[in-house]
């Protein structure tokens, strides 16, 4: 894909704008603004190869029982009435930078997301899942609050899919696997358990969020950002730190008398 220019106040062309970065907003505004605006990005972290290889084996398997239009033993063991769904353009929707994309009118902003997979059920909705994968000794959850990332996930999902035309449920669902660590070697495997967790949507936040975004774009940098969880943000601590450290040190010192 081209490579996306800055955004332009008041520019009248559409703007591309990904799941992750109304995340990277609510997270901290002026670090939204610095990439939008000047393709400043934050640091990345390390790519989660073993977390990317999980999720391409449970498409290859969840897309078995699309073929066959079946039911996953996980949808038949937690009582879900639905079987994965088949769309021509699936495979689109799931594609990172391409994804599932609904132009706003309100704000001209072209959103996309790509989606791990979607279900459906018996009142033809369609049910948003999102594949996880992580090893830890205690069982899996999405109720810490730095998970609440996840959930602003499939809620932005749920309203692409929405702003797209279909009818789409309000239940979403995590296929969360955990690796194994309490075994006695590793044998060059590793044994996870899965659990399917349930998340009840509401993506009412979304449009006024995109509203506040736009908003944002149009103005000068926003100060300092607060962390979505509370607290300033850390990329902006480091940045304000370093950056007086610097100022400091070019500073001439005043000799003493």
């Amino acid at each position: 894909m081209r490579r996306q220019e800055p955004y332009n106040p008041g520019q009248a062309s559409k703007f591309a704008l990904s799941r992750s970065k109304i995340e990277l907003f609510v997270q901290c505004p002026r670090c939204f603004w610095l990439d939008a605006r000047k393709k400043i990005k934050r640091p990345n972290g390390p790519p989660f190869s073993l977390n990317n290889a999980v999720d391409e084996l449970f498409k290859k398997e969840f897309d078995e029982y699309r073929k066959n239009k079946e039911a996953h033993p996980i949808m038949t063991e937690n009582n879900i009435d639905a079987i994965p769904f088949y769309h021509e353009d699936l495979g689109k929707w799931r594609e990172n930078f391409e994804g599932i994309r609904v132009l706003d009118e309100n704000t001209n902003f072209e959103v996309f997301g790509a989606i791990d997979d979607v279900w459906i059920n018996n009142d033809s909705e369609l049910i948003v899942v999102d594949y996880k994968a992580t090893s830890k000794a205690s069982e899996v959850s999405i109720d810490a609050d730095w998970q609440k990332s996840y959930k602003r996930q499939v809620e932005v999902y749920q309203w692409l899919l929405r702003k797209a035309g279909f009818k789409v449920s309000n239940d979403a669902y995590f296929v969360y696997t955990n690796a194994r660590i309490d075994l006695e070697s590793f044998g060059d495997m590793l044994e996870f358990r899965t659990k399917l967790l349930a998340h009840k949507g509401n993506d009412s936040w979304v449009e006024p969020t995109l509203m506040k975004m736009k908003e944002c774009l149009e103005d000068k940098m926003p100060p300092v950002g607060r962390a979505a969880m509370g607290g300033i943000c850390e990329f902006c601590e480091y940045a304000k730190s370093r950056t007086q450290l610097t100022l400091d040190s070019l500073t001439p010192k005043k000799q003493s008398k």
